[in-house]
């Protein structure tokens, strides 16, 4: 969210300190052309008084001796300066000008002559900006005597002087709109962080709860109040689905558990029935595998209950060496149907893992592996050793399964309709799939080449987040025995 989030904010800073930046980029060329126009108006002020002495009472006459004084000052401020500057009397004709036989631009027609020989003083023309190369600020002033217009100053400079500063002035601007923009930058970054944060935990507490890790719960933390009030929500929301879930298991547990004592002195009536009845009798047969078969679930759905309520005990395990002793108490079981079961991997490699779960979900999935692998075929289980994490994968010769029953595999009490024949519950791979996510580990079926059905294992190699670090574990789980 933080990568759609954080660039929204950068696009809506970087507008608003554009559209502060220009303006004020504007600004700072007017101001700049407006000193440099003002001084130019000086000049010619001071060459029309100037002019005004030198003239004498005639109008438009000029004294030799006073007229050389005049196109002096003109020769030197174009020496000083280099600009070009003049007296041009209404016509348009130079009485004194410098460079000598300079004229004024536009002559009579000029815009700044026109406005002068108005009598007012000419501002100049547009805007100059710093890529206007070949841009000259052209300034008129009237040399007024008895009222009338007698001359015009004219001063042409340049503005190669007037663009370099504005180029500087803009380059400020540019530095702290780009110090602004960091600093925006930071200050967005940290208030995405600090807005996103109680969103990441809660989508990691939501996702440890819909993994199996009920008791996942959104810490404190900061950001606006309506996301602490929604982690206070989650809280409340997660407490009560744990409650009714565990009241859930809890029932199914104790119904399991009462119902366990009448079903196995039921059996024993049967048996004792048995006794008087013809051996072999059908009827007979037929209600006590029944019976087994409700002994079977109960014991499962008891199983599954505890598997969901009880906490992993989580350590660091070798996954090899209990994959290895698992394997060989299966072996003898597999010797008895025909079946080869053989093992693959390092000698030694650890997991973060809860070794008694992990071990009876390695009795269960070996288990079922045998039962559907036909005499004469093979179970072959692997230890793979990644960098994040170590995978467990067994993978067997039997019928498998079609796509749409993959779907549904690890349901409860679900059972492929072809392998009804097939004794069990239903609940096997249910209480699987509990005991693993317990443990923050994973499960995936998927089919096996050229048949069969290949069920993946998936531990983490590293300590889950909270977690102390514990002591080895090599022998900490019960011999399960074979089934």
């Amino acid at each position: 969210m933080r990568s759609r989030l954080l660039p929204l904010l950068i696009m809506l800073l970087a507008g608003v300190l554009l559209a502060l930046g220009v303006p004020l980029a504007t600004s700072q060329a007017r101001s700049e052309q407006q000193r440099v126009v003002v001084d130019r108006i000086d000049d010619t002020t001071r060459f029309a008084s100037l002019t005004q002495f030198v003239t004498d009472g005639e109008v438009g006459g000029i004294g030799d001796a006073r007229l050389s004084t005049l196109r002096a000052e003109l020769a030197a401020y174009h020496d000083v300066y280099g600009i070009r500057a003049g007296v041009f009397s209404r016509d348009g004709s130079a009485l004194a000008a410098a460079p000598m036989g300079w004229r004024a631009p536009g002559g009579a027609r000029g815009p700044e002559f026109t406005e002068a020989l108005a009598g007012r003083r000419s501002q100049g023309a547009g805007q100059v900006w710093p890529w206007q190369r070949d841009r000259r600020l052209v300034v008129a002033s009237p040399v007024i005597r008895d009222g009338d217009v007698i001359a015009v100053v004219v001063i042409d400079s340049p503005t190669g002087a007037l663009r370099e500063r504005i180029l500087r002035g803009w380059a400020g601007i540019a530095a702290g709109e780009a110090a602004a923009m960091l600093l925006a930058f930071a200050a967005a970054f940290r208030l995405t962080g600090w807005v996103l944060r109680p969103v990441r935990v809660l989508d990691k507490a939501a996702h440890d709860i819909a993994t199996g890790r009920l008791t996942a719960r959104v810490a404190p933390s900061g950001g606006p109040p309506e996301l602490r009030r929604l982690a206070h929500s989650f809280n409340e929301m997660a407490d009560n689905v744990e409650e009714v879930l565990e009241r859930q298991r809890a029932f199914v547990a104790d119904a399991s558990h009462q119902l366990r004592n009448p079903l196995s002195a039921l059996l024993l009536r049967i048996d004792l029935l048995a006794l008087a009845l013809p051996e072999g009798n059908a009827e007979v047969a037929s209600v006590r595998d029944e019976g087994k078969r409700l002994a079977r679930v109960l014991d499962g759905l008891l199983d599954l209950a505890l598997a969901e309520g009880t906490p992993a005990d989580l350590r660091v395990t070798d996954v090899a060496a209990l994959v290895a002793e698992r394997v060989a108490a299966w072996r003898p079981v597999a010797e008895r149907a025909g079946v080869t079961v053989t093992l693959t991997g390092p000698a030694a490699v650890t997991a973060w893992a809860d070794p008694v779960g992990l071990s009876s979900a390695l009795d269960a999935i070996v288990d079922n592996a045998l039962k559907f692998t036909p005499a004469g075929g093979e179970v072959h289980v692997a230890v793979i050793a990644g960098r994040d994490e170590v995978t467990v994968v067994t993978a067997d010769d039997g019928p498998g399964l079609a796509a749409e029953e993959l779907e549904r595999i690890g349901d409860r009490f679900w059972r492929s309709g072809r392998h009804q024949n097939v004794s069990g519950s239903g609940l096997g791979l249910s209480i699987v799939g509990a005991l693993l996510a317990a443990a923050g580990a994973a499960i995936a079926y998927e089919p096996n080449e050229p048949s069969g059905l290949r069920v993946t294992v998936t531990l983490p190699r590293h300590a889950p987040e909270g977690g102390e670090q514990p002591v080895l574990s090599r022998q900490a789980w019960p011999d399960a025995g074979a089934a």
